[in-house]
């Protein structure tokens, strides 16, 4: 099953005309882990990101859409709460635990808090 960044990097493959052993060099990975990735069945690797970035010479709009892509290719999300108050800590845990039974009203409103906040 593709995935939207196993999506994001063909198109970015085709786009540089590159073959996947070509990408797959320059991010320093074997074609068959490379496409492992893009077809969802091994996880993207975070330090791909910055890579893909400086190799490619991404545009911001094209920087986001990979990004995004990360973002939504996700399965598991980690998040560092190291040095965080204890309320900052009490909200990150309560959420993972209640993340689950959180219906899509909830989560509208939640994504309007913290979009708010970014602005």
């Amino acid at each position: 099953m593709t995935t939207s960044i196993g999506t994001f990097l063909r198109r970015l493959r085709i786009e540089e005309n590159e073959l996947l052993k070509d990408m797959a060099e320059n991010l320093g990975v074997s074609s068959a882990f490379l496409s492992a990735v893009e077809n969802g069945k091994k996880k993207y690797p975070e330090t791909w990101t910055k890579k893909i970035q400086e190799i490619y010479a991404l545009s911001p709009e094209k920087v986001d859409e990979l990004k995004d892509a990360v973002m939504k290719s996700a399965s598991v999300v980690e998040t560092n709460i190291e040095g965080a108050s204890e309320p900052a800590r009490q909200l990150a845990v309560t959420f993972a635990r209640n993340f689950d039974s959180i219906d899509d009203e909830m989560r509208e409103k939640i994504m309007k808090i913290l979009t708010k906040n970014k602005r």
